[in-house]
């Protein structure tokens, strides 16, 4: 890419009057200052920024090499279309649900991302979120604060023992799997793209179908992407199969998902929940975001939530803003970046 000179206004909120630089790059769901370091050691320009969605779609980033975005802003195929100029899309985490990555590789706009960066945070959240399911962590909190003091009514029971069902069995499911396993479960996984051996070099149980696992598993952990393959894919029906005891032990089942919305069908969770097929849910992500406060599936006893902070941990955002500048900065060289996902480049 050539050297360009342009009057621009740098991060640091002054002026900058003819500086040589190398891209501009928009960074619009904000950025850890030494990521932002890092590109500018590099010679680009970064502006950060949040952009509406009107003012994408009115062309507010032509002029702009790059963009860098986490979940909030949307790149879909109508904003891509007017982003004249644009070459690079970098997705600051792993999930690119947010991107119209068929309408970026028609418009020759590479997309990468950072996979990696965020795995250890949405295990240990996982792992969380489990643990306060069965012992009632957050419930109890509530309680208390309302001056009750309900100890009998907050008995527990313990994860040692339990199965386990993680639908998806990527670098974050596999985390969790290592930490579950030395809490005594046992671990079993649906991912139909995984080669048997993986599961089996984690010593988890491969099921060849969903229903199987729901079948099996009282604790059931989300770790896929959302597709039309999966939307909705934790229903009703599946839900009401899963056993609920294990060992002659009652423990309930358990839904938690730290992955994507949709996934999970919130309407039939706060259903199961209301019939007790369901003891506990937690969710991360949900199918509307920010959650309506209306929403009843939050207001219920046995539901406990966290506004989408899976990757949120000072450490994963070093980390993911460090990975996806480097990847962006390799692109703009005219270089192939490791993290590329859309298939045009590939």
């Amino acid at each position: 890419m050539s050297r360009v000179c342009l009057p621009l206004k740098n991060v640091h909120g002054g002026t900058t009057s003819e500086l040589p630089i190398m891209a501009r790059i928009a960074v619009t769901d904000g950025m850890a200052p030494a990521a932002v370091a890092v590109l500018e050691k590099a010679g680009h320009e970064v502006v950060l920024g949040y952009i509406e969605k009107s003012d994408l779609l009115s062309g507010a980033l032509d002029g702009f090499d790059a963009i860098i975005v986490r979940s909030a802003t949307k790149l879909t195929a109508d904003v891509i279309e007017v982003s004249q100029g644009l070459s690079v899309i970098g997705r600051a985490g792993v999930g690119v649900d947010n991107i119209d990555l068929e309408a970026a590789g028609s418009a020759g706009i590479m997309v990468v991302n950072a996979p990696n960066a965020s795995t250890q945070s949405v295990v240990e959240l996982t792992i969380g979120h489990l643990l306060s399911s069965v012992r009632h962590i957050p419930k109890s909190d509530r309680s208390m604060r309302q001056n009750k003091w309900e100890k009998k009514a907050m008995k527990g029971t313990e994860l040692s023992g339990k199965c386990l069902g993680l639908i998806g069995f990527g670098r974050i499911a596999q985390g969790v799997a290592n930490v579950a396993k030395s809490l005594g479960m046992e671990i079993h996984t649906y991912d139909p793209y995984l080669p048997p051996k993986v599961a089996k070099a984690q010593g988890a149980y491969l099921h060849k179908k969903i229903d199987s696992l729901f079948k099996t598993c009282t604790h059931i952990s989300i770790h896929c992407n959302l597709t039309e393959e999966t939307h909705h894919l934790v229903n009703e029906k599946r839900m009401k199969m899963m056993p609920g005891k294990k060992g002659g032990i009652v423990c309930g089942n358990h839904i938690i998902n730290c992955a994507r919305g949709g996934i999970v069908d919130e309407g039939a969770l706060l259903e199961a929940l209301e019939v007790g097929t369901i003891a506990s849910a937690a969710l991360d992500v949900f199918e509307i975001e920010p959650v309506p406060d209306s929403a009843p599936l939050i207001q219920h006893e046995n539901f406990h939530g966290t506004p989408h902070i899976g990757a949120a941990t000072l450490e994963a955002q070093h980390r993911v803003g460090i990975d996806i500048a480097q990847e962006v900065i390799t692109a703009l060289k005219g270089q192939k970046p490791t993290t590329l996902v859309n298939s045009k480049f590939l």
